[in-house]
């Protein structure tokens, strides 16, 4: 696939902006830009609020200090000084570096929020965080540190420390300093002017970047689960009546009804039922499992819960989440509180327990694979057993990952500390809830990636009968990497790469391009019908 940095850059300003185009910026490295719009607006913000400045006026977090600290007046000539120790003091993050997409997607968002006019920065302190984003300088930034209350406070401050030639950061797999990382980029370090630490590290961009590239991958797995479960159904040799339009036509959940009519074309692709389906049709089977049957209802389920989680984040992107806000058109500078992170980290939450569930029921339609009881097929899928005990400790280790998703599961977003001296007594657990969430679908990629494993050995043991069109293009693909296991191997590396192909462009692309044939059928045969 041609990469995404090729692409226009990205023109802030000119239209809300999209989770798909953050996807582009943070994976694939498209570059951003302001619109003259959002030039306009942020120098309209920054001179009014140098006007109210240097009238005296007592301005929250411009010339007091914070929190608590909020009713101590700062004197004029050391306003610069506040905002620099605002930065060093917070930045105490902790544990592990977050990847270099999550910090890209965070340096746009912050340049954005920042952007859109009503925090009163400067022009040049939003344009150096473009330039870092465009020049591939990736502040270090420690995933451990912020209640997501009055921010992302500690993360923020460690990305905003680089700006003034602090901190560490990451160019082009470099780690050095952030005075080397500027000098790299070809860059100065800022000066910061009244309001601007502040601006930088009051906001919701850390677990809001990470919640984002959440719901991506999450949104593209349920595509991937429809279509490995359905590969399941073919290799148990279920039934797809279960999957039949009329029956989720009288339960109009719209997550439902879209993954019934997924399975339903990945089984049915290449113009009727497959060789396998055939072969099975007059079979005295009644009822399938419920992980294969309720397919719909509990992918669909999770569907449901993402449009959601979508909706959230596309108005989260766009929000202003700094503090105290800008209204230069009204004349305003307004205190208030919308740094606080409760509407994310309670859809980081529900996304959680959303994607949780895709991976537990694929656990189970694994183990009904390896059960010879229920599958009919050869014990743990493997011609030799016991000399050979094939696949029985895949379904173990994903017994493992799904029971460590239902302890990820549990809401942060229910906890709070009181922090700041009490200032800041109801947190929202928002970056926490962000984080653990993104262990969740790195887990459901993984049981997913153990489900191809075993549906695809499971088909070879029906050969020479053959699946559906779709189907067999998605196993022949995983065969030119995985052999089929006619004795026992470590399977480590399998699964490796099936993990990074559950996740992929390819697969995707194959899903896509299969749906959207079978969409084009649809609108044709109404097309025909309206015509008559």
């Amino acid at each position: 696939m041609e990469s995404k940095n090729k692409k226009e850059s990205l023109k802030l300003g000119k239209k809300p902006l999209t989770l798909e185009e953050l996807r582009e910026v943070a994976i694939f490295g498209r570059k951003a830009m302001l619109a003259p719009a959002a030039v306009n607006k942020i120098k309209k913000a920054n001179r009014f609020l140098l006007e109210r400045v240097r009238s005296g006026e007592t301005l929250y977090g411009v010339n007091t200090g914070f929190g608590l600290l909020s009713n101590v007046r700062i004197p004029d000539e050391e306003i610069e000084t506040l905002q620099y120790n605002l930065l060093r003091s917070h930045a105490v993050g902790v544990g592990a570096y977050l990847s270099d997409d999550v910090v890209r997607a965070m340096l746009l968002l912050r340049a954005w929020n920042l952007a859109i006019g009503h925090s009163g920065v400067r022009l040049e302190l939003v344009e150096i965080i473009l330039s870092l984003l465009n020049r591939g300088v990736c502040p270090l930034i420690p995933e451990q540190g912020s209640v997501g209350a009055s921010g992302d406070l500690a993360p923020l401050s460690h990305l905003a420390l680089v700006l003034i030639g602090e901190g560490r950061a990451r160019v082009r797999g470099k780690v050095m300093s952030g005075a080397q990382a500027l000098r790299a980029a070809g860059l100065k370090p800022i000066r910061l002017g009244p309001k601007e630490g502040l601006a930088l590290i009051n906001g919701t961009q850390f677990m809001t970047a990470i919640g984002a590239l959440n719901l991506l991958e999450a949104e593209r797995l349920c595509d991937v689960a429809d279509a490995v479960g359905a590969m399941t159904v073919e290799a148990m040799r279920g039934t797809e009546t279960a999957f039949e339009e009329e029956i989720h036509a009288v339960r109009p959940h719209p997550g439902q009804i879209q993954s019934a009519s997924n399975v339903r074309r990945f089984l049915l692709s290449g113009g009727g039922k497959s060789e396998i389906a055939l072969s099975h049709e007059n079979c005295g089977k009644v009822q399938d499992p419920y992980s294969l049957r309720c397919i719909p209802q509990v992918h669909g389920a999770s569907r449901d819960v993402l449009t959601f989680v979508r909706g959230v984040l596309e108005r989260e992107i766009n929000s202003v989440t700094d503090n105290p806000l800008v209204f230069p058109d009204q004349g305003r500078i307004l205190s208030g509180g919308n740094f606080h992170g409760q509407i994310v980290a309670i859809a980081m939450d529900a996304l959680s327990i959303a994607v949780a569930e895709i991976a537990s029921i694929s656990e189970q339609r694994i183990e009904k694979l390896v059960n010879p009881a229920i599958s009919e097929l050869p014990a743990f899928l493997t011609r030799q057993g016991g000399l050979n005990s094939g696949f029985m400790i895949i379904q173990v280790a994903a017994a493992a990952i799904v029971s460590e998703n239902k302890t990820l599961a549990h809401p942060a977003s229910v906890d709070s500390i009181p922090t700041s001296a009490d200032k800041e007594d109801h947190v929202s657990m928002g970056a926490w809830a962000a984080r653990k969430a993104r262990m969740i679908v790195t887990n459901a990629k993984r049981v997913m990636a153990m489900e191809l494993l075993s549906s695809a050995q499971a088909i070879d043991l029906l050969r020479p009968l053959k699946s559906s069109e779709v189907l067999e293009r998605i196993h022949q693909r995983v065969r030119k990497r995985v052999r089929f296991a006619e004795v026992d191997r470590s399977y480590h590396d399998d699964l490796i790469w099936l993990e990074s192909f559950v996740g992929s462009d390819e697969l995707a692309g194959i899903l896509d391009e299969a749906l959207s044939e079978a969409r084009l059928v649809r609108k044709s045969a109404v097309r025909r019908k309206k015509t008559r």
